[in-house]
């Protein structure tokens, strides 16, 4: 090699070195431009939000796996029960196991039968080491055997079997107790606060889906707060955290965890239909109340006896109410109750209890159904724009209390701008109607499809006893009322509708047009 060359493959190899020196500073200085790849943090109105890593969830896994048990329930049915199966699914009964399964059906069974075995399942978990279970009622409701099955590894193999007790159950809020016996320690999950979860936290649902113990999903808190109208017995306190970690058959019961591995919600249905991602969850707030008296056996509620309505922008503007006033317009109070004897009326709007500012119908229901049964509370109503002050004592809720008031309903024609007719109680029509003598207004005879009456669910036959708080015993107190009425004023009106096993009185706003 000549000297020449020598010399150029030096300065190539300076070069070289060089450019890799140069690299490795300005990267170790920040010099450099960040690959797209990378983290960064994304800028919002409200700021910069910090990148966040994924985390694994296998940490949280073993750790409350050994935890979760697999529930197994024997049901004697006669062959006209139609629960649980063929027509009319129970939405909780999504998480039962398909009922062609050929497991909930005995070998030896004859199909003309009276009566049969009916195998169902779901999930649970141990909340105390001496062996506590919280699952759902519905997941042992009608159950004449119990069955436990825990302990299993990771992959669901291997456990043990043991028969539980029902210690408490309540249909209100699907929740039950359990309890086994055994002589060991038992794993078990710490309850968390599902109030101080926010939608977009993580959620982590553990249960035995399709028989698959041991199975975990994770998604994230899509709402909180969903009443679906599962059922009457639940209707009056569904407060459902809904997730779109995967729940399926066989889920029902088990937890919903955060990401710390807390209980935040008890996994209890989903919607049907083919519909993806929407599970809905007890909130575990609901059950830590209710735990003190799932343990006695029995649950108790407060109750004044009267249906509420939320107050939104419409009530607002038809009782003349401040903007930004929030709380529930008594809709009707049952005869004889604590809320009736106390003086509360129909039309009053309770912004406070016991000093406490109401937002919701929830929050008014939840701060009742939970007194201790005699208990004496403050309620705070606004009456014709003042506030008063009421004290009533809490009775005890009724098992399927359905609140209802008196007097009924009944129809025939006389028109006006709001689209319906209106007439005068007669005795042919209180006879026609079956109208109670004791009631007082104008009964409604006509209604026209599309007008304000119609879209606000006036039907032939509906009895006005009351429109802005005024008193109608005759069509003359009717049409003085609604004549003075301005275009695009929101009327308050009382109904009554008959036509059912009790009359069906309710408040309803018409749009003047």
């Amino acid at each position: 090699m000549n000297q020449s060359t020598k010399r150029i493959l030096s300065m190539i190899a300076i070069v070289i070195a060089s450019v890799a020196f140069g690299v490795l500073i300005s990267a170790d200085l920040g010099l450099m431009k960040r690959s797209s790849a990378q983290s960064t943090p994304i800028q919002t109105a409200q700021g910069p939000v910090t990148s966040v890593t994924i985390p694994s969830f296998a940490d949280v896994a073993a750790r409350v796996m050994p935890a979760v048990v697999s529930i197994t329930t024997t049901e004697i049915v006669g062959r006209t029960d139609q629960r649980r199966r063929q027509f009319g699914i129970d939405p909780f009964d999504f998480f039962f196991p398909d009922p062609r399964n050929p497991q909930r059906r005995r070998p030896n069974q004859d199909d003309g039968d009276d009566e049969r075995r009916q195998l169902s399942g779901g999930s649970g978990f141990f909340i105390s080491a001496d062996g506590f279970i919280l699952t759902n009622n519905h997941v042992v409701e009608g159950a004449s055997k119990v069955e436990v099955h825990f302990g299993a590894d990771e992959n669901g193999n291997g456990g043990r079997t043991i028969s539980a007790k029902i210690v408490g159950r309540d249909v209100a809020t699907d929740m039950a107790l359990l309890k086994i016996d055994t002589d060991r320690q038992l794993p078990f999950i710490n309850l968390g606060d599902s109030d101080r979860i926010r939608k977009g936290d993580w959620a982590i649902a553990v249960g035995n889906p399709f028989q698959l113990e041991n199975t975990l999903t994770v998604g994230v808190i899509s709402a909180k707060g969903r009443a679906l109208g599962f059922s009457e017995e639940t209707r009056s306190f569904e407060n459902f955290i809904q997730t779109d970690a995967a729940i399926n058959f066989g889920n029902s019961g088990g937890p919903l965890l955060n990401i710390n591995g807390e209980v935040i919600g008890i996994n209890t249905a989903i919607r049907g239909g083919g519909a993806q991602g929407l599970g809905f969850a007890t909130p575990v707030n609901t059950a830590k109340r209710l735990l003190p008296q799932l343990r006695q056996g029995k649950v108790t509620r407060g109750y004044l006896g009267m249906e509420i309505r939320e107050v939104n922008e419409d009530i607002r503007e038809a009782w003349n109410l401040p903007s930004g006033t929030t709380g529930a317009l008594v809709n009707r109070v049952e005869a004889g109750k604590p809320a009736e004897k106390a003086g509360i009326q129909n039309g009053d709007i309770i912004v406070e209890i016991d000093s406490k500012p109401i937002r919701n119908n929830r929050e008014l229901i939840d701060y009742i159904s939970y007194l201790p049964v005699g208990s004496n509370v403050k309620v705070t109503v606004l009456r014709n724009g003042e506030r008063r002050s009421i004290t009533a004592k809490t009775a005890e809720r009724p098992t399927g209390s359905n609140p209802a008031d008196d007097t009924s309903s009944a129809a025939e024609p006389a028109r006006n701008k709001l689209g319906m007719s209106v007439q005068e109680l007669s005795p042919q029509l209180r006879q026609l109607y079956g109208i109670d003598d004791s009631a007082r207004g104008v009964v409604v005879t006509s209604v026209k499809n599309v007008s304000p009456a119609g879209e606000a669910n006036i039907n032939e036959g509906d009895v006005i006893t009351e429109v802005q708080g005024q008193r109608i015993n005759n069509l003359n107190d009717f049409r003085s009322i609604v004549d003075r009425a301005r275009t695009g004023q929101k009327m308050r009106m009382y109904v009554t509708t008959s036509g059912r096993e009790q009359a069906f009185s309710r408040y309803t706003i018409v749009t003047v047009p």
